[in-house]
């Protein structure tokens, strides 16, 4: 019914966008200071990035449902490929977040990081007032950012950390 490999690749190949999407977008945006102001900066990058890693995933759900995998399989890959778009467009996102919050300058300013925020009220807004409560979509936008710094971190860990065991050495054997 489903290929779990061909799932844990595909989230392999999931963490290793978010990790480098973050990475590029944060290397971009500090290589951009050198040229221009922060904002500018962001302005810059950003819209390059968030295309490139739509397409990224795009591309990768297009092979994945051309496939010779199962049914359920490709429906699996469809469905992770939907809940974890936003968590992936916002790795590039995060990355101009945290320089901007460390340049102690407010990314408000970004009028792609402020297209990006209406963009994903335009999907979270509908969520929150199907749940009764129009109010709740502060509460949700933090959750979104949250889960999705959560979701990207524990993907890129899971990437990483057989990369980071080997690093380390072998285990020790005990003689017994």
């Amino acid at each position: 019914m489903f290929n779990l490999g061909y799932l844990k690749r595909r989230m392999g190949q999931y963490a290793a966008l978010w990790v480098g999407g973050f990475l590029l977008s944060g290397a971009a945006i500090l290589m951009g200071l050198l040229a221009a102001d922060l904002i500018v900066a962001i302005d810059w990058v950003l819209p390059v990035l968030l295309g490139a890693t739509g397409l990224a995933l795009g591309v990768g759900l297009v092979l994945s449902l051309l496939s010779a995998e199962t049914l359920g399989t490709k429906l699996a890959v469809l469905l992770l490929a939907v809940l974890l778009a936003l968590p992936l467009l916002w790795a590039p996102v995060s990355a101009a977040v945290a320089i901007a919050f460390f340049a102690d300058r407010s990314i408000e300013y970004s009028e792609t990081y402020a297209a990006f925020q209406i963009g994903v009220s335009r999907v979270l807004f509908p969520i929150s007032q199907a749940m009764g409560q129009a109010d709740l979509f502060g509460w949700v936008w933090t959750a979104f950012q949250w889960v999705s710094t959560v979701v990207g971190f524990f993907s890129a860990l899971a990437n990483i950390w057989p990369a980071i065991r080997r690093l380390l050495g072998p285990e020790p054997v005990t003689e017994g």
